[in-house]
C-alpha cells in the first residue's frame, strides 16, 4: 500500500485549486494522479481538512463477540468440522466469509481443532496398502522391480 501524500503537497494542491486551477491541472503540475487529486479535493470539501484518512491499525477478530457461542458448539460436538461451525454460525445470524477465519480465530483462542480419523491417526501414504496396479506389477515382476532409484 502506498504512503499518503505529504501534508505540504496536499496543502499546495488545495491552494492551487482554490486559486482557480482545475483539479486535473493541479494534479499534472504537482505530479500526482488525477484520481488522487480528485479524491483529495472531495475529502477537503467534505471535512474541511486535507489531512489523510486514518489507515492501518488493528482489526478486532470477527468472532471475538461470539466466543461463548463457538465454545458451546465445540463443547457439544467435539468432532464438528469448520464448515459445520460456519453453518451453525450462519443459523445464528453470524456470517463468516471463509473457514480460514474460523481456523485462525480458534488458533488465537487456544482451541486447536484438528480432527483425527475414528480408528487411529493416519500414517504416511507410502506405508499404506498397495494399489491394485502395484500389487499386480509386484506379482508379475517381483517386489524388487518396484524399487525406484533416486
Amino acid at each position: 500500500m502506498p504512503a499518503p501524500l505529504s501534508r505540504d503537497l496536499r496543502d499546495r494542491i488545495v491552494r492551487a485549486v482554490e486559486n482557480g486551477s482545475s483539479i486535473r491541472q493541479a494534479a499534472l503540475r504537482f505530479d500526482v494522479s488525477p484520481s488522487a487529486a480528485v479524491k483529495l479535493m472531495r475529502r477537503f470539501r467534505q471535512s474541511g481538512s486535507p489531512a489523510p484518512a486514518r489507515f492501518g491499525g488493528h482489526r478486532r477478530p470477527i468472532l471475538a463477540p461470539y466466543e461463548a457461542l463457538v465454545r458451546a458448539l465445540l463443547d457439544t460436538r467435539s468432532d464438528i468440522s469448520l464448515v459445520e461451525i460456519q453453518a451453525e454460525l450462519r443459523q445464528h445470524g453470524i456470517v463468516v466469509g471463509a473457514t480460514s477465519t474460523i481456523s485462525r480465530w480458534l488458533r488465537r483462542a487456544g482451541l486447536t481443532h484438528k480432527k483425527e480419523p475414528e480408528s487411529c491417526r493416519a500414517g504416511p501414504a507410502r506405508c499404506g496398502a498397495r494399489t491394485p496396479e502395484l500389487a499386480r506389477m509386484a506379482a508379475l515382476y517381483g517386489s524388487d522391480a518396484l524399487r525406484l532409484s533416486r
